[in-house]
């Protein structure tokens, strides 16, 4: 049996939160004293997706990517409910209650605050981020719960692949409810940078680590 201690998470994720906020406010301060830093990085986009941040989200992600097995999808019949019960909740409730939380608050209970053009950039956010999973936190919170992590595995390479077909589409009607005009080419970019690269290398380098050792 594992022991409790084992499965206690490291100093960097323990103060993640901090991290997190520190990220935050360091941020707002290059915003405000640096602004020729972000006016650079502003320039290194193609189809309006900044390239130094997919290159930070691939190193990110990147070591999660390795652990997706698409084997193990053969077995996903074996547990249905769970599996069905995550495909549901990701796809078909909680983008659209991401929006409607979202719109809540930025265009009712804020809207004397924000400015109208602000807000609805704002709302473009939330839609983006509540339409796609996030790969690497099922596996840490799977860990942190002491979760199956073969199932979690399979869960998430299911998952992934919907990501391919299902992320575009919903994004572009969200997107397309807020009358907020995002061109095509940036939402089919975002999956293949996003996701598609970093799955591809992922997949590629596990294969080719296992022929190694076997």
């Amino acid at each position: 049996m594992e022991k409790a201690n084992e499965r206690r998470i490291g100093f960097f994720a323990r103060y993640l939160t901090l991290w997190v906020a520190f990220c935050i406010v360091a941020g707002v301060l290059i915003g405000q004293f640096a602004p020729a830093l972000p006016a650079l990085l502003k320039t290194m986009e193609y189809a309006n997706v900044s390239i130094p941040v997919a290159i930070l989200i691939w190193l990110m992600i990147y070591p999660m990517m390795l652990k997706v097995d698409f084997k193990s999808i053969v077995n996903a019949g074996k547990k249905p409910k769970g599996l069905i019960v995550t495909i549901v909740v990701n796809w078909l409730i909680k983008p659209f209650t991401m929006y409607f939380i979202a719109w809540f608050f930025l265009k009712v209970v804020f809207k004397a605050l924000i400015p109208s053009d602000l807000s609805t950039e704002y709302l473009a956010g939330a839609v983006l981020l509540g339409a796609a999973p996030c790969t690497a936190m099922v596996f840490v919170w799977s860990h942190l719960s002491d979760g199956d992590p073969a199932y979690t595995v399979v869960q998430v390479a299911i998952n992934d692949l919907i990501i391919l077909f299902a992320f575009t589409p919903i994004v572009a009607f969200l997107l397309g409810v807020s009358n907020v005009q995002v061109p095509l080419d940036t939402l089919i970019m975002s999956v293949v940078l996003f996701v598609v690269i970093p799955l591809g290398a992922g997949f590629v380098t596990r294969n080719n680590l296992i022929t190694l050792i076997l």
